[in-house]
């Protein structure tokens, strides 16, 4: 197939899944119950921490943090108190332990009081990324983990240099840097170019790209992140990753 004819498809793929109704079967749903920067990115980091495995037990589990919260992320985040962090004592979604889930309100606590929030601690990592693709996520786990911790939740966050293709946190960041007309992705973070975003790499996702010849590496790992958004910043340098919803739609909803 030749590139214009590659290109074609992709962007028909494009406007058939960058469309509100994607939302609806998503997790991205989570962080689109709210209006507010600080909810949205709040929401988003941690639905997008849990999203692995059946989507609906995902979007389930998403939505009974969101419920322990209080429905109202920043302002738990700032104000709650270690009595407060006893009601995630249940929580667990597949290897996410309550005790991951409470290390992580902790942390964010910490983020959200004393370093600004998500975005800058985020555009701070990756701005001293270092000339490896994907040591950002690197920066930003070893600040993460900073604070006090248990070792086994360590797991959670991305590790692009020992070969993680950081899947989820890839796509949080899709979530709040791509802008678009469609209304799915929030394009929240200003400070962020979604040109310099990396390709949330899945099954569905590298399966596609292998098929449509974008991708030659067999392991879904980081350097199959790398060069599947080398390959697709061919087509639209300025917003490579739109065609995540090219690839997983065609994957996931058609099958291709």
């Amino acid at each position: 197939m030749s590139d214009r004819k590659l290109q074609k498809l992709l962007d028909d793929a494009v406007e058939r899944y960058n469309r509100p109704d994607f939302i609806e079967s998503d997790p991205i749903q989570i962080p689109h119950r709210y209006a507010k920067k600080e909810d949205i990115e709040i929401a988003g980091f941690l639905a997008s921490t849990i999203a692995w495995g059946q989507r609906k037990t995902i979007i389930n589990n998403a939505k009974r943090l969101m419920d322990w919260m209080d429905d109202s992320p920043h302002d738990f985040i700032i104000n709650h108190s270690p009595r407060d962090l006893k009601r995630f004592e249940p929580f667990v979604h597949r290897t996410f332990n309550s005790d991951d889930c409470i290390t992580y309100l902790s942390v964010l606590q910490h983020i959200y009081r004393d370093h600004g929030g998500l975005e800058p601690v985020l555009l701070d990592a990756f701005q001293r990324e270092s000339t490896l693709p994907g040591s950002g996520w690197n920066q930003f786990k070893a600040f993460f983990f900073s604070f006090s911790h248990l070792p086994r939740t360590r797991k959670h966050l991305p590790d692009p240099l020992n070969g993680s293709a950081a899947k989820r946190m890839n796509m949080y960041l899709r979530w709040m840097v791509r802008a678009d007309s469609c209304g799915v992705d929030f394009g929240i973070w200003k400070s962020w170019s979604a040109a310099n975003l990396y390709i949330p790499l899945d099954v569905h996702t590298s399966n596609v790209g292998r098929k449509l010849g974008l991708l030659e590496r067999k392991q879904n790992d980081w350097k199959s992140v790398v060069e599947l958004t080398n390959r697709l910043k061919e087509f639209d340098p300025a917003d490579p990753i739109k065609y995540d919803f090219a690839l997983f739609g065609l994957g996931a909803f058609e099958k291709f």
